[in-house]
């Protein structure tokens, strides 16, 4: 998707169609052996590496400040030779890990009283919040709610802890939105798009136009008009209208239901294990990817304000894609150690990997026992029971 979303515009500023497309497959390539490795990690890595990340997070933002580049109304980016970086979001695996860390050590003490639990959860994600706001982010910084608020609900703090929260979130995000005119344009076009569809509406416009003329089935991958010049940001922001446009219908609910079926098997990790730390992390992490999934689809079809966030594993972006990857390794990691995964693994037999080493007479069986350099038994002869296997 992001190859057809990206050709054009790819096109149209005299690159190869395939820019974005050979980018976002090099980051692909560097983040599934990461999922990978993350995925044999045990627990206590993930413990010991929230400090050390956030710490690298809050160095990376304060980078922002001073040397960033400045987009579209943003400070968001630095550049690094050919690399771009936005250090915002490896920021929410670190609030994951560390959040959730400091809130099991500190359930594993006792301490259940909530004015503790808030210190220092609550400046940490503050000063995140804060730094992040400095580079007009307002999508992060509700992401970065959104994990704030998981951890304290998986934790057990009391509701009117929420709503005292929730009223003090509400009053900043309106100071934020009317000190800033671009911010308060938006909300004006999401409260009536099609009256100005020609100005602050123009993007929701244009991406509902994309969703709306796909139909069921869509018009086929590849043959979108709306990414013709007219969806800005259709391979990141907005990928989600070319998907409804080319795909449609169907393809959208394919996304969706996606979406819905990761973020059951997190929380079914989080409700299945005792340690603190892997419930606390585990609902932190689908709090932020399912949660921003929901924010980005949610502006493409006009249910919220564009917030300016990508779609989570969909959209064109390395900075994003890395961490999300990395987070879902460690949802691998947790979902094995749940209770009875040991046992259910084993009940698998052989993985394709395996298989397919065996097939090629490289595996366990086929390299013989050690000790004779005969070949292993099979089954049936380690059993006594003659005949074919």
């Amino acid at each position: 998707m992001v190859l057809s979303a990206s050709s054009i515009e790819a096109l149209q500023l005299k690159k190869s169609p395939f820019t974005w497309f050979i980018k976002q497959s090099l980051s692909v390539a560097i983040g599934l052996p990461l999922m990978w490795a993350c995925s044999r990690l045990p627990q206590r890595f993930f413990r010991l590496a929230g400090t050390p990340l956030l710490i690298l997070s809050i160095f990376g933002l304060i980078m922002v400040i001073f040397i960033g580049n400045a987009e579209l109304g943003a400070q968001r980016w630095i550049y690094i030779g050919g690399l771009t970086i936005q250090p915002s979001e490896p920021a929410k695996l670190s609030l994951v890990l560390w959040g959730a860390d400091l809130l099991a050590r500190k359930a594993r003490g006792g301490l259940i009283e909530w004015r503790q639990l808030l210190i220092p959860l609550l400046p940490g994600t503050v000063l995140l919040a804060l730094m992040v706001m400095i580079g007009s982010d307002l999508g992060t910084t509700l992401v970065l709610m959104l994990i704030f608020l998981a951890l304290l609900w998986v934790v057990g703090a009391p509701v009117r802890l929420f709503a005292a929260i929730l009223s003090v979130a509400a009053l900043a995000t309106t100071i934020m939105i009317s000190v800033e005119g671009y911010r308060s344009a938006r909300i004006t076009g999401w409260l009536d798009v099609w009256g100005n569809a020609q100005g602050s509406g123009y993007q929701a416009a244009m991406g509902q136009i994309a969703m709306g003329s796909g139909g069921w089935f869509g018009l086929g991958l590849g043959s979108g008009r709306q990414k013709w010049g007219r969806v800005p940001h259709a391979e990141s922001d907005f990928i989600f209208s070319i998907i409804g446009e080319e795909l449609g219908l169907m393809g959208t609910l394919v996304v969706v239901a996606l979406f819905a079926l990761l973020g059951y098997a997190g929380l079914r990790v989080a409700a299945r294990v005792r340690d603190p730390f892997v419930r606390l992390a585990s609902a932190a992490a689908v709090a932020w990817i399912v949660g921003q999934a929901i924010i980005n689809i949610g502006a493409v079809i006009g249910a919220l304000p564009i917030t300016g966030i990508p779609l989570p594993l969909v959209s064109y972006g390395g900075s994003a894609l890395l961490p999300t990857l990395a987070a879902l390794g460690m949802l691998l990691s947790f979902a094995k150690r749940e209770p009875g995964a040991a046992a259910a693994l084993a009940a698998r037999g052989p993985g394709p990997v395996a298989r397919a080493l065996s097939w090629l007479g490289l595996g366990r069986r086929a390299a013989g026992d050690r000790r004779t350099g005969r070949p292993r038994p099979t089954d049936n002869e380690a059993r006594g029971v003659k005949g074919p296997t």
